[in-house]
């Protein structure tokens, strides 16, 4: 029997088959380990995505001592004064609020101008692995596109970038479950330092605006639209790790995805207009955001069974994403599928704001390794990270013969 154990590396490697067991056994079950209710099935997550009683959040309605939780630890503050300002972990009215503010610089027309320039940069790194005859996929291709797409996008200037990703790798570590103090010391002290550099950089850009984000935002609250400096930096924050995280993790497991696929990853350099779906596909797959959390706000019943007011939610994106109930023959990679209602993008208010980007950027490196690397080799079989909710590979070494 597969045992769903988010600790365990064999578990890591492949949590499918763990999956199928806990749909078979319910609708619902308790998780001690982490005193969650794992909720398996695609229904019931893509419902609970848009069901209010439930938040990312209970601190807009209940004190801790009312919701029977424990407040954070005091030497872990600047991590939580940093995370819970993000949009992603506020409710309405202060999530519609910025996210309004943000949604301006992710609209359809606004990603579409900037398509020339990811292609271009995509097409820049993938030259660049080629001509080095192959390399790492993540460290050469699927790591600096989206880093450099939202950091231009923020207006981060190109000589103060290269903190950027770890800085994030170490606050997304609290996104883990049961995180451990080494896990805590190291994201406190990227909030920290995160939010010690965009203070200033906002203090510059006050002084002399620029064509950004930040700029905008600035603009925004100087126009009486009441967004604070801690809101601001908390949204770059999000934007930066949300921004690059999940299409990082998206490229490099879906380029081992095809690699053990090899007829698919044929039919695809047969037939590149198959990208859109294959994108789609490969997100569904092997899903980057594998499990995301809500608090129940009001008591709520799954099939018969209650879940209290005060219990945390986790939502399995991953196994949703393989529910044989919505996707016909699930374990199966099929580039061409149409039908596919992935929720790895989430759903209701919390719905990714930069899914067009991500898109765009998986679109662009995909078509760039086609079309200049169409002999891309695996040369190593690769090393998980030993993560589970943020799923991804420490690397993914390639050749071009």
């Amino acid at each position: 029997m597969a045992a769903f154990d988010p600790w365990d590396p064999d578990f890591l490697a492949d949590p499918y088959p763990a999956y199928a067991e806990l749909r078979a056994r319910g609708r619902v079950q308790y998780f001690e380990p982490t005193n969650q209710w794992l909720v398996p099935h695609h229904a019931d997550v893509s419902a609970l995505l848009r069901d209010r009683r439930l938040g990312r959040t209970y601190q807009h309605r209940f004190t801790h001592e009312d919701f029977g939780r424990s407040a954070p630890a005091p030497e872990h503050e600047p991590f939580h004064t940093l995370n819970d300002h993000g949009m992603l972990d506020l409710e309405p009215p202060d999530h519609t609020r910025i996210r309004r503010l943000v949604s301006k610089a992710f609209t359809p027309r606004t990603v579409e101008r900037l398509k020339p320039y990811v292609s271009r940069l995509a097409g820049e790194l993938v030259d660049g692995l080629v001509r080095s005859g192959g390399g790492d996929l993540l460290a050469d291709v699927a790591e600096p596109l989206p880093v450099a797409v939202i950091a231009e996008m923020l207006g981060i200037p190109e000589a103060d970038r290269a903190p950027l990703r770890p800085w994030s790798a170490d606050i997304c570590g609290m996104y883990e479950l049961n995180p451990s103090e080494d896990t805590a010391v190291k994201a406190v002290r990227a909030s920290v330092e995160f939010s010690d550099y965009l203070r200033e950089l906002i203090a510059e850009r006050r002084k002399e605006p620029g064509d950004d984000l930040i700029s905008g935002l600035i603009e925004a609250h100087d126009e009486g639209d009441r967004l604070t400096e801690q809101e601001m930096i908390s949204t770059a924050v999000l934007l930066l790790n949300a921004g690059h995280e999940a299409t990082v993790n998206a490229t490099v497991n879906g380029w081992y995805a095809l690699f053990r696929n090899p007829a698919q990853l044929a039919a695809l350099r047969a037939d590149h207009s198959l990208v859109p779906t294959a994108i789609e596909e490969l997100m569904r797959y092997d899903t980057p955001l594998q499990l995301f959390e809500r608090w129940v706000l009001d008591e709520i019943e799954i099939d018969g069974t209650t879940v209290p007011r005060g219990a945390e939610i986790a939502m399995l994106f991953g196994s949703a994403n393989h529910d044989p109930a919505v996707f016909r023959d699930p374990g199966h990679l099929d580039l061409t599928r149409r039908d596919n209602p992935h929720i790895s993008f989430s759903a209701g208010i919390h719905y990714c704001i930069g899914a067009p980007l991500a898109r765009l950027e998986l679109a662009a490196s995909m078509t760039a390794l086609l079309e200049r690397a169409p002999t891309l080799t695996l040369t190593a079989e690769p090393r998980r990270k030993p993560n589970f909710v943020i799923r991804g590979l420490e690397g993914l070494s390639v050749e071009v013969g």
